[in-house]
C-alpha cells in the first residue's frame, strides 16, 4: 500500500527492484520477531500438550489452536515487505523454539522454513505490493497447507482418513484467522504505535 520516496526516484527498477535490498534495520527487526514469536511457540507446545485432553473426543479438533505457529512469516513479511522476510522471520522463530526445548525437536526449523517459504510464494504472487488484510489471510493460509499435509503424514498416519481431511482444513482455517488476520491487525497496531517508522507498514 503505498510507495516511499526512494522507490519514486527510481521508476526504472519499479518497488519490486527497489525492495530486494536488505538494511541493517530489516535484520534487526526480523530477528526480533523471530526471537520474541519463537518464545511464544515455546510457550504454545506447552500449551498444546495440555490441551491435548480436552479434545479426546475429537483430536482433530485441536487443530484449532494451530494457527499461531504460522505467524511469524505472515507478520515479518507484512512488516518488513521485502523479499526473503516471511522466509527469514519464520526461520529465526522456529529456530529459537528449537534452542528453547521444542518437543519436536529441530525437525521445527525445516518445518519453519516452509511455513516461511508458502506465504513468501503468495507476497510474491502480489510483486510485494500488496499488503491488506486479504492477501495477509491468502498468505496465512498457504503457509497452513503445510502442516496440513506433513502432520497427517508423520503424526497422524494412523488416524482414519475423515480424521485427517477435517484436521487439514481446521490447520488452514485456523492459519487464516490466527496467522493472517492476527498479523493484519498486530502490523495496523504497531504502525498506530510509531513502532514501524523505519518501514512503508508505517503507513498501514
Amino acid at each position: 500500500m503505498g510507495t516511499d520516496k526512494t522507490d519514486r526516484a527510481q521508476p526504472r527498477g519499479g518497488p519490486f527492484r527497489q525492495r530486494r535490498g536488505w538494511r541493517t534495520v530489516d535484520i534487526v527487526v526480523a530477528a526480533v520477531i523471530g526471537v520474541a514469536v519463537g518464545v511464544v511457540f515455546w510457550i504454545w507446545g506447552v500449551v498444546w500438550e495440555a490441551t491435548a485432553p480436552l479434545f479426546i473426543a475429537f483430536p482433530p479438533a485441536q487443530a484449532v489452536l494451530y494457527g499461531i505457529w504460522l505467524l511469524p512469516g505472515v507478520l515479518g513479511g507484512l512488516v518488513i515487505r521485502r523479499p526473503g522476510a516471511a522466509v527469514l522471520t519464520s526461520i529465526a522463530a522456529s529456530s529459537v523454539s528449537a534452542l528453547l526445548g521444542s518437543q519436536w525437536g529441530i525437525t521445527v526449523v525445516l518445518d519453519g522454513f516452509f511455513q516461511g517459504l508458502l506465504p513468501e510464494l503468495v507476497f510474491l504472487a502480489f510483486l510485494y505490493r500488496r499488503w491488506g488484510v486479504v492477501v495477509s489471510v491468502l498468505a496465512a493460509a498457504a503457509a497452513g497447507l503445510f502442516p496440513a499435509v506433513r502432520d497427517n503424514i508423520v503424526h497422524y498416519a494412523a488416524w482414519p482418513l475423515h480424521f485427517q481431511v477435517v484436521y487439514g482444513v481446521i490447520v488452514v482455517a485456523s492459519a487464516a484467522g490466527i496467522a493472517g488476520v492476527g498479523a493484519r491487525l498486530l502490523t495496523t497496531a504497531l504502525a498506530r504505535a510509531g513502532a514501524l517508522a523505519p518501514f512503508p507498514s508505517a503507513r498501514g
